[in-house]
Formats: C-alpha cells, sequence, structure tokens
C-alpha cells in the first residue's frame, strides 16, 4: 500500500510541476508581448493592403492599363519602399511593363489574342492600384468598344446580362492564376427560371491558363437548355481554387460588343449607377437568387431628382428568376442611377444601346476614393449622390503629370454627368483618382467612354469601385488553448 501511495503521489507532483511550468511560460509570454498596434480595435486592426493581384482577360488584343495611387491615407503606408507591380501574361514570360513609383501609370496595346495578363503588386504600389483593357475595333464583325476592370480571382462570382437570345456570342472566360487546378460550376437563372442542368458542373481550369466556355454552345456552358433565354443571372462558383472571370458579350455582327462587369453579391438595398445619356433602349435587369420570390421598390435618380417609373414603382419578380424593367421613357435620354430596396436578397444590372454598339452596368459600394486606368475615348463620369449632397474632386494622372483638379458638386438625390478634362501631355492615354470629399454623403460611380457619332456611334461603361488601400485583421485574444493542446 505504502508503494502505490508513493506512486500516485509522485504522478501528481509531475503534473503539478508541467503546470507551474506551463504557468510560468505564460505569464513571462503576457509580460513581453509588445502592446496594441496602431490602428487596433475591439474588432481587430486595420493594416495596409501590400500585396495586389488582378487579371486582364485578354484573348483579343486591345490596350493594357495600370494606374497606381500618388499617395497613401496618413497613418497607412507600409514600410520599406513603393514596392514594384509588374504586368505579365498569365501563363508565364518576362514582364510586359512594371511600376515602381507612386502615381505611375503605365499603358500598352496587345497584338496578341492567345493569353491573359496578370498584375501584381507589392508594398504601398498594392494599394487602390487599377488596371482595365479597353478595345476599340471601329469595324468588322467585333465592331464596338468594350472595357473592363482586371478584377482580383475570387471563388464566387456573379454576372448580371444577357442570354443567347439576345446575343449572338457569349464568351466566358474562366483564368487561374494560381499554382493550383480550380473546379467550377457555371448556373444561371433566366426569365423563366433556374436552368436546372447538370452541365456547367466540375470544369476543370488548369493552373496559369484561361478556359473559354462558350455559353449555350457546349455542355460546359449549360448545353442547350440556356439557349431560349432573353436575359441571364449567371453564377461563376468555384468549388475548389479561384478564379478570374468575363463575360465578353457580340449582339451581332457589327453591332455592338461589351463585357458583362462582375456584380457584387446578391443584397436586400442596392444602387447601380452610371445609366449613361443620350438615345437608345435602358433596361434594368433583375436576378432573384433565392427559393422565394421579392418584392422590389424601384427608383430611378437622375439630374432633376428621383422618382420611381411610372407604373413601375414595384417589381413583383418570381424567386430564382431574371426579371427586366423598361427605363427608356422613364429616362428620356438623361444619365441615372437606379435604386432597389427588397425584402429578399437580389442581383441588378442595366443594357443600355446606343448607336452601334452595347454597354453593360450593374451595382456598385459607395467609394471614399477611386481610380480609373484608361482616360482615351471622351471619358466620362456619372456621379450619383443617392443619400444627402457631396463633393467630388477628379484629378487627372498621366502625360506630364497630375493635371488640375476639377471639383464637381452632387445635390443630394441627383445624377450629375461630368467630362474628365486630360492633364497636359495625356492626349495617349492617362488615369483619373476620384475622391470623395469630406463631409459627403456616399457616391456611386460609372465611367463611360465614347467614339464616333450617330448611328456610328461607339461607347462602353465601367463601374468605378472603392480603390482598397487598407484591410481589417479579425481581433486575436490571450488564450492558453495554444499551451494545452
Amino acid at each position: 500500500m505504502d508503494r502505490v501511495l508513493r506512486l500516485f503521489g509522485l504522478r501528481y507532483a509531475t503534473a503539478a510541476l508541467v503546470l507551474v511550468a506551463l504557468a510560468a511560460l505564460y505569464g513571462a509570454a503576457s509580460l513581453s508581448r509588445p502592446g496594441p498596434r496602431a490602428g487596433a480595435t475591439g474588432q481587430g486592426a486595420r493594416v495596409p493592403v501590400t500585396s495586389a493581384l488582378a487579371v486582364c482577360p485578354g484573348h483579343e488584343g486591345g490596350r493594357l492599363s495600370v494606374q497606381s495611387t500618388p499617395g497613401t491615407p496618413a497613418g497607412t503606408a507600409p514600410r520599406g519602399g513603393p514596392g514594384r507591380a509588374e504586368v505579365t501574361a498569365t501563363g508565364g514570360g518576362e514582364p510586359l511593363g512594371a511600376l515602381v513609383a507612386l502615381g505611375q501609370g503605365w499603358s500598352k496595346d496587345q497584338d496578341t489574342a492567345k493569353d491573359s495578363f496578370a498584375v501584381r503588386a507589392d508594398g504601398a504600389l498594392a494599394a487602390g492600384l487599377e488596371a482595365e483593357q479597353t478595345t476599340h475595333w471601329p469595324k468588322g464583325r467585333d465592331r464596338g468598344l468594350a472595357a473592363t476592370r482586371c478584377a482580383a480571382p475570387g471563388t464566387d462570382l456573379w454576372f448580371v446580362g444577357p442570354g443567347p437570345v439576345a446575343a449572338e456570342r457569349l464568351e466566358l472566360q474562366l483564368t487561374n492564376a494560381d499554382a493550383q487546378p480550380a473546379s467550377v460550376d457555371v448556373t444561371a437563372l433566366s426569365g423563366e427560371g433556374p436552368l436546372d442542368t447538370p452541365d456547367g458542373r466540375g470544369t476543370l481550369v488548369e493552373p496559369h491558363t484561361t478556359r473559354t466556355v462558350l455559353l449555350g454552345e457546349s455542355a460546359e456552358g449549360l448545353g442547350d437548355i440556356v439557349g431560349t433565354a432573353r436575359d441571364l443571372a449567371l453564377r461563376v462558383h468555384a468549388t475548389g481554387g479561384r478564379v478570374a472571370a468575363s463575360l465578353r458579350v457580340r449582339i451581332g455582327a457589327g453591332k455592338g460588343i461589351d463585357r458583362v462587369p462582375v456584380s457584387p453579391v446578391p443584397a436586400t438595398s442596392v444602387i447601380v449607377p452610371g445609366v449613361p445619356s443620350g438615345e437608345g433602349a435602358r433596361r434594368l435587369m433583375v436576378g432573384v437568387p433565392g427559393a422565394e420570390d421579392a418584392r422590389i421598390r424601384v427608383q430611378v435618380i437622375t439630374p432633376s431628382g428621383s422618382f420611381a417609373p411610372h407604373g413601375q414603382d414595384i417589381l413583383d419578380a418570381p424567386a430564382e428568376t431574371v426579371s427586366a424593367v423598361d427605363l427608356e421613357n422613364a429616362l428620356s435620354g438623361k444619365p441615372a442611377a437606379v435604386r432597389l430596396v427588397s425584402d429578399r436578397p437580389i442581383v441588378a444590372g442595366f443594357e443600355a444601346r446606343r448607336g452601334a454598339d452595347v454597354a453593360y452596368g450593374t451595382a456598385t459600394a459607395p467609394f471614399e476614393q477611386a481610380v480609373v486606368a484608361d482616360g482615351r475615348f471622351a471619358p466620362a463620369l456619372t456621379l450619383t449622390a443617392p443619400a444627402g449632397a457631396a463633393s467630388v474632386r477628379i484629378t487627372a494622372i498621366g502625360g506630364q503629370g497630375a493635371g488640375t483638379p476639377q471639383d464637381v458638386a452632387v445635390p443630394a438625390g441627383r445624377t450629375v454627368e461630368t467630362k474628365i478634362a486630360a492633364p497636359r501631355g495625356g492626349e495617349k492615354g492617362f488615369g483619373a483618382m476620384i475622391t470623395v470629399k469630406a463631409g459627403s454623403g456616399p457616391v456611386h460611380a460609372a465611367r463611360t467612354l465614347s467614339a464616333g457619332k450617330g448611328d456610328g456611334a461607339l461607347f462602353t461603361v465601367v463601374p468605378v469601385v472603392p480603390a482598397v488601400s487598407t484591410v481589417r485583421l479579425p481581433a486575436v485574444g490571450d488564450s492558453q488553448t495554444a499551451l494545452l493542446f
């Protein structure tokens, strides 16, 4: 019995010594850890962006344009200098161009239609970096002006645009800029309901490649079932890895091309800015991804005020469908934004016709600072202040430096369309920084490029999105869990 008691005593003594050692270790760590980082809050810490990746769809030539911000917000600049941004073909090879200073821009016409492109940046240059791809075909089957933002890869992407009934060719380009393969499911909603089919599932995209999926013309493109759709809400969901996606539309031979912008995730309140001025059809398209019908309040915001289109103030949209609203008569050629408030999450976008071309827009988030990279083709901004009055400063960058800032007042509940003046020496291209002044209400915007007149007019619309200069890291709390397990 004495031996048993001594054995238990030894075991408990050993366990006690281990606990004492762990407590001492934890106490030393608590005393020696650094204090709270600048910018830390109970919800975590906001830190500067020091790495960025954007993918340009390529595969049709055109111009690549990259624009960095002239500086970073006070207190957010990372250490170690501005860093570097490089443009390369997604498939590899020598850099096509590079940026090494804040406020620097780069652009180059591409003579190849064989590859997509990646823009990678580190250091301070990664904060707010913007890249675009623009194509201008004044004649031929692909006649039109098209522009798109080079977007970061993601796992859940939405598009709201035309279906095969309204377009001669729909090319969904899936680019995998990573070193691991990606697997993608493509699904869609139409005006008649969900396009239920096993086609489009498990599409493989190899590392550093682009896969082009022809909607309605291949199994990966949902097969024959999509062939009767007039409008589509398209979802690209990566079940493994991540991809950048771009949807290229050709209405018909010589009748216009454009790229449909990526829509934000479904939400119950959205604002779709950038409906351009001028003659031609204007259509709003709204998708309801959920299994319940949506009741949606519709309001257009124009230079003369905000109002509900006559007889269209409420849209009762069936579940898992895309509904369209004709806005041509309501707008009468005025620039506008559309505000939608729904009892169910929705995605939304617009289609605009002008002359011999077509353009597409989508919902956006409000921004405090934004950058556009290509300032050719008579650039204009459509600015909307849905809630409170706003003052916006536009500064063109390029050529021989920054141009004279343009200050634009946007009254509350109004839309203002304004041209972007080129800086000295910027005739061949320039970028622009757009800043919402302190004390302003929220602002939503899109940029329009235009070429030609009358029946030969070509144009394109690109949403203006917030420049991402900081990210929030989650809060980290003290815990003994890592020591004990």
